[in-house]
């Protein structure tokens, strides 16, 4: 997106941007909260593996309340995949086996177990019947490892998002089950079924957004929303969401901020259900 907004000349400075590793997120917020929380010109990214480590208390004393939220410009969809050669042609058929043994069927995923792609996997489970502590998912760090680990024979299903598969399923080397988006989604997605409309009730939007420090100048707030809101109706920005997989969710200011609020209690409330937290 920093290119998009150098491009359109909403920035007129080159925009740097850092990849701040370390508990999923929590060490780049404990430093935006802490160490730089009136900057104007920080934007971090976030997606819903923020807000899922807010709702299970991850990051350490912070909550959602200690930056501001700025807005959401695309969203990800939560998917189910097997190796193409892989014995089940079809979810049912995953289903099916995954019931009779699910000692049998290791599930992988790009987060730790209580992340957004152990909770995908969580819900599928809940939505077949099987119980929580049956399920046997796999943590790596990033949804690359795990992708790696699926084609090497390490795991059986891959649960992750439809831009990290893109490529594999267009060179035939994945075969997707399941989405877990509302909709079917676009070539190379055009013929996979939605999880509900085969039955099971699980969806896991990722929508992609970013926060600012809390005490941002309310001009610096302001010029970033306007900036957000450019990129989100250019045509540019429309290229590389359809170029990434990625579908349209645009949400900003006080309605993307009541967004994250309503989402890490549902999410704090789910994870006690599924047994992920007290």
């Amino acid at each position: 997106m920093a290119q998009v907004m150098q491009d359109l000349k909403i920035v007129t400075q080159p925009i740097k941007t850092t990849n701040v590793t370390g508990g999923g997120g929590g060490v780049a917020y404990a430093n935006v909260v802490t160490q730089r929380s009136d900057d104007p010109n920080l934007i971090v990214a976030a997606s819903p593996a923020t807000t899922v480590r807010l709702a299970q208390g991850q990051f350490s004393r912070f909550t959602e309340r200690d930056v501001r939220w700025l807005g959401a410009v695309a969203a990800d969809f939560g998917l189910v995949a097997v190796k193409a050669d892989a014995p089940w042609k079809t979810m049912q058929e995953l289903v099916a086996a995954w019931k009779a043994d699910p000692s049998k069927i290791a599930v992988g995923g790009g987060s730790a177990v209580g992340g957004q792609d152990h909770m995908k996997v969580l819900l599928l489970g809940r939505a077949v019947g099987l119980e929580p502590r049956s399920i046997k998912y796999v943590p790596f760090d990033g949804g690359g490892q795990a992708l790696t680990s699926l084609l090497g024979g390490f795991i059986q299903v891959f649960a992750g998002d439809a831009s990290e598969l893109r490529a594999q399923v267009e060179a035939g080397t994945v075969r997707v089950l399941g989405m877990m988006s509302p909709r079917r989604l676009p070539a190379p997605y055009a013929n996979v079924p939605t999880l509900k409309e085969l039955g099971y009730n699980v969806e896991w939007v990722v929508w992609r957004g970013f926060y600012v420090p809390k005490n941002m100048p309310a001009e610096a707030y302001e010029f970033w929303l306007r900036a957000l809101r450019q990129v989100e109706r250019s045509p540019e920005w429309a290229r590389i969401r359809e170029q990434n997989s990625l579908g349209q969710f645009f949400m900003a200011g006080a309605e993307f901020q009541v967004f994250i609020d309503r989402q890490v209690n549902q999410f704090r409330n789910l994870s006690r259900e599924l047994g992920i937290i007290r």
